[in-house]
Parts: C-alpha cells; structure tokens; sequence
C-alpha cells in the first residue's frame, strides 16, 4: 500500500476547514499540515508512492452510518442487500463504515444471534463493520448475556416498542434492560413507538377497506412516536441509562428529546434522509401501490404538519446528533408486493446507504447545515456516539485512512442506471439531484472508488470492535 499524499484539498473537521495536505502510510493518517511546509526537512511529494491532487475539492473523513440492516428477516423476506451488495454501495456513496445489527431472534440465545451476523459479514464486506446487539427475547439468560457484550466489542443494544409477536419488549422487559445498561455502560437504541397500539388501529383501517400504503403512515401516527419516546425517556431518567432513540421522525418525538436533553440527560436522536426530504402525501400517498417504495417504520410524516423543517431544524441545533440510513432495502418485485391489498404485510424499509452523504450535502448547498455540521452529522459524531472515535470519524494522525475526497463542483443524479448500486429493483431517490459528488473514496489507505471506477474487493472490509460512548455528559 506504501505512503499516499492527499494535496491542495480543504480539510473539513466538525469544527472547521483549512487548506492542507494529508500524508497516509500504509493503513493510517501519519501527518496533516500546511501546504508547501518544510516541517519534514524532505519533498514529501517525492517521496510518496502516490500522489492524489485534491485541488478545488473537501477533504473529509469516511462516512459511518450507525444503522444498516444487510440481510435481515422480516416479514417473510429477508433485506435484499447482502453484506457484500450493501457495503460496496455504501462505499460507492462515501461511506467506510457501517454499524449493523446482529439479531438475537425470540427462542434464541444473545450469543448464537451475534455469531450468525458474524457469519454473514465476514470476509463479505467492502468496508469495515460492527455491530450493534438486537434484543429480541428479553429474559433472564439474556439480561446475563448482555454482561458479555462489550469483551465481544458490542457497546450498543436494541429494544423495540414495536412489533408484539416479533421484538416487541413491554415496559417491564425495558426496564430491566436500562438497569443492566447502567450498570455495564451499553448504549440502549430504542424503536420507539407504541406497538399494541399501533396493531389496534391497523386492525380497524383493513377491516374499513383502507388497505393502500398510504394507511401505513396513518396507523402509525406521530402520537404513538411521541408517547413512546416520552415513556423511554422516563424509564432511561428512572435507571440512569444513556438512551439513543433511532430513526426519529415526528416533531413531536424531538421536543421530548429536547425537554430530556435541557435538564441534562444522556438522551440522544437520530434521523434519516427519508425523514428531511420524503412526506407521507408526495410518498406514501403516491397512486395505487407505488407507495409500497417507502413504507418503512417509522413512517413518512406529513409535510402539512411541517415535520421535515423541524427535523432540519433539530439538526442544527443538535436536538438530533445524528443521521444514520436505518438501510433495509426490498424490492418492489416479490417482495414489497407481498402486502398487494393490506398494507400491514408491506416489508418495512428503505435503501439508503449509498446516498446518505450526497443527500445531507444538499442541505450544505442549500444552506441548511453548515459544511463542518455535515461532516459532524455523518462522520465524527457517530464515532464519538459508539465508540469509535480516534480510529475513525476524523482526519488526524493515528486514525484510520478512511478519506472521502468531495467535489462541490460535481454532481450526482440519483436513480437506476445512473447512481445506484444497490441491490434493489427501484431507487427511492429516483430523480434526485445532488450539487456534488463523491469522486474518490479512501478506505484504510486504499483507493476503493476513483471516479466511476469501483477499486475494492469483498473482503476488504474488517470487524471493529467497539468501545463505550464517547458521546455522554
């Protein structure tokens, strides 16, 4: 691999941006200095065994997105991305790592779920990978288990409020679950919506013929996303735990995250692209089943009640941290359609994982979050949020080589046969328009995306084992 220099790019921190060139050897970022510096005593250019001119482009870190699910099961079918498909479309759009979750199913042990996720990645993935720990059968032996996690680099667990019958946790399963997370440091993530509730009025919509995608969003309104992030909330600020609520998408979720975060709590949020530019009438609601594309939980909002400007507006002030992809993609064809006529069957999800960083760079152009937030949104944050800081989420000598090289003078046009590399029969993101683009893309030192060219191989990606947060007050 030898020693790569990376010159006459802007380096772009969460704090800010300067010209400078950014000496790689081997895996690791050696040095970052001022351009034409004497420091070293020796042409440093002459020297390298690569030279790549950066001029008039971002230097930024590796993309982290803190939520994938590559090949999971639900709802009959299983996430049509593989760990090989989804991280090379994650590499393709700027992203060097993801954090997965290994799934401990009901009747399972915690263990046996974390080797069979270990399984699927290894030796499949593009770029490098952890994982977080599903929680899907709460019980004594699992509540031990959890005591293991961390030595097996898990610092992070999932519980759901949702889906009874398939990961659903009642109160007092999350209960004991927050106590075990105080007592070891495990980040609990939450699904944070009210489940029984939820199946109540799915019950009620497909027994009045209203059976669309469109009743989706409807059975899954913004007060049981509010409710339960409250009662999560109350229960984290009962046992002390650090709570990391996901795929946050109704404004009134983030004014509880808020009230939470004023009086000083480890309390945190997440959204995704689907969230700050999708809406339950435009999307949803498009005509006849076409709305099967972006069902996914939790859903689309509505722009009427103006839910995407006050996540865009979260994200600046840091109600929200972060923006992961909560990437689950299906396609249309066998299986999307498997809910044809009751929406309920509809697999939930979106494929998002290649497009997160060019999608959070529009909000850059148009002047929603500054260039150094983006960076702080996609990269350094989810880091510091799980664990991984140091070695990754920023551009500094000992970390990781994982370098984005970002053109604001490209562009992107996202949708089949343009930008898209997933494993998906339809994009999401059709015909969007991004005033950027990603054209190089460094993953531990080596060149895995140059221009149009993919230069990475399956395998090239490791498991990261994960420390404690590096996020909490």
């Amino acid at each position: 691999m030898g020693r790569t220099l990376i010159r006459g790019g802007t380096v772009v921190s969460s704090t800010g941006r300067s010209e400078a060139d950014v000496l790689i050897d081997g895996e690791k970022i050696v040095a970052v200095f001022a351009p034409g510096s004497a420091i070293f005593g020796f042409d440093v250019a002459a020297s390298a065994d690569t030279v790549i001119d950066a001029t008039g482009k971002y230097v930024i870190p590796g993309g982290i997105d803190a939520h994938t699910h590559m090949e999971l099961p639900f709802g009959g079918t299983a996430a049509s991305d593989t760990f090989e498909t989804g991280t090379r479309a994650a590499a393709w759009g700027g992203t060097t790592t993801i954090i997965d979750f290994a799934v401990q199913s009901y009747g399972q042990r915690v263990f046996d779920g974390l080797a069979t996720w270990h399984d699927k990645a290894a030796g499949n993935c593009a770029i490098d990978y952890g994982f977080h720990q599903i929680i899907g059968d709460l019980n004594t032996d699992s509540l031990q288990a959890m005591d293991g996690l961390l030595a097996e680099g898990v610092s992070s667990f999932k519980l759901f409020m949702a889906y009874p019958g398939v990961f659903y946790s009642d109160d007092a399963q999350i209960l004991r679950a927050m106590q075990k997370s105080a007592e070891t440091g495990l980040m609990t993530m939450m699904h944070a919506e009210n489940g029984p509730a939820i199946d109540v009025l799915v019950g009620q919509l497909l027994a009045e013929g209203k059976t669309d995608p469109y009743y989706h969003g409807i059975a899954r309104a913004w007060q049981l996303e509010e409710e339960a992030t409250h009662r999560a909330i109350m229960l984290a600020d009962l046992t002390g735990a650090p709570l990391y609520v996901v795929h946050v998408s109704a404004k009134q979720a983030v004014a509880q995250l808020a009230a939470a975060r004023s009086r000083g709590k480890n309390v945190f949020g997440e959204t995704c692209p689907q969230y700050l530019y999708l809406s339950l009438e435009e999307n949803l609601g498009a005509p006849g089943f076409e709305g099967a594309k972006w069902v996914c939980s939790t859903p689309l909002r509505s722009r009427a009640e103006g839910h995407q400007e006050e996540l865009w507006q979260s994200l600046r002030t840091n109600e929200l941290q972060l923006v992961s992809t909560d990437h689950c993609p299906f396609c249309m064809k066998g299986q999307k359609d498997l809910g044809l006529g009751d929406f309920s069957k509809i697999p939930n999800g979106i494929g998002s994982v290649e497009h997160r960083l060019d999608l959070l760079y529009q909000g850059v152009v148009e002047g929603r979050i500054t260039l150094e937030r983006w960076v702080e949104l996609t990269s350094t944050t989810p880091a510091r949020m799980f664990g991984l800081y140091g070695t990754k989420g920023v551009i500094q000598p000992g970390a990781d080589a994982d370098v984005v090289l970002y053109d604001p003078a490209g562009h992107t046009s996202i949708g089949l046969g343009k930008t898209h590399h997933m494993n998906m029969d339809h994009s999401a993101w059709e015909g969007y328009e991004i005033d950027g683009h990603v054209d190089t893309v460094l993953s531990r030192g080596k060149v895995i995306v140059d221009g149009n060219s993919y230069l990475g191989a399956k395998g090239d990606g490791r498991y990261l084992p994960r420390g404690l947060s590096q996020y909490l007050i």
